[in-house]
């Protein structure tokens, strides 16, 4: 299958808030989202983690 559930993990607290399905074999590169850290009570950047 190409598609894999992926983790988004914030850029300032490091807290893992969203899991979500990409298309590895069109897109091979990490993903970079702006979404809302509840953590943190504001938008960042989340990062995909393995």
């Amino acid at each position: 299958m190409a598609r894999e559930k992926i983790i988004l993990a914030c850029g300032d607290c490091k807290n893992r808030n969203y899991f979500t399905m990409k298309n590895k074999r069109t897109h091979p590169e990490r993903v970079e989202w702006k979404k809302y850290c509840p953590r943190c009570n504001k938008h960042v950047v989340h990062k995909e983690t393995k």
